[in-house]
């Protein structure tokens, strides 16, 4: 089973707390951990996590830094966890805008996990479904492959994330009702799933009840029920 989470909400939990909005991430980023590791123990094969978007670089500087240096201190802070849980960590989107050295840590993590076997976490960090079709089709182009023979499994073997299967589940957080450019075409026949609680207060309890409801839903892939 392929989950994707879009963690949406950390600024508002933060106001509703008295906080200031970086406090919302920090305690967004812990979540993070408890969720990662509860699909890596009850079987989850790939866990895909919205964690940066392309948008998100209008964000205030002083936001946008201080979810750089969470970044930062994520990758640094989880190697341990990744390894003692069998968790091969990757990392999709642009590298445009990401410091070097958190490019190096992403990297890093990368090569010392890619052996795992166990739950497949993927992290969307300046992200953008738009901006991932449009580079797989340049790659298409730039590979001079012809017309006739691109079809869907050639276009999803120049995306982002090629060989990784399409998510079953979509979760969103905080209760909006929108895609925000995430996984478009990799969600085309996903279930979804949305809560009213902010990400920092999604728990595994609340995840547990997302997988059981998904499970009683059937799924007919584009057939009319």
């Amino acid at each position: 089973m392929h989950i994707a989470i879009i963690m949406d909400g950390n600024g508002r939990w933060a106001i509703r707390q008295g906080l200031p909005r970086h406090e919302g991430h920090r305690a967004g980023a812990a979540r993070v951990h408890e969720i990662t590791e509860h699909c890596a123990k009850n079987g989850i094969e790939q866990l895909t996590l919205y964690c940066l978007s392309s948008e998100n670089w209008k964000r205030p500087k002083n936001e946008l830094d201080f979810l750089l240096q969470m970044l930062k201190h994520y990758l640094n802070e989880e190697r341990p966890t990744l390894i003692k849980n069998n968790i091969q960590f990757s990392v999709i989107g642009r590298s445009d805008g990401i410091p070097d050295d958190t490019k190096l840590l992403i990297n890093e993590c990368t090569e010392i996990t890619k052996s795992n076997t166990g739950l497949k976490l993927c992290l969307a960090i300046n992200y953008g479904s738009r901006g991932e079709i449009t580079d797989a089709v340049k790659k298409i182009i730039q590979e001079g492959i012809a017309a006739d023979v691109v079809d869907e499994n050639c276009i999803a073997q120049h995306l982002y994330t090629a060989g990784m299967n399409d998510p079953d589940l979509l979760i969103r957080t905080a209760g909006e009702m929108r895609l925000s450019n995430y996984l478009l075409w990799q969600l085309s026949y996903a279930e979804i799933w949305i809560t009213e609680t902010c990400w920092p207060d999604f728990d595994s309890k609340l995840l547990d009840k997302a997988i059981e409801d998904f499970k009683k839903r059937k799924r007919n892939f584009g057939g009319l029920s």
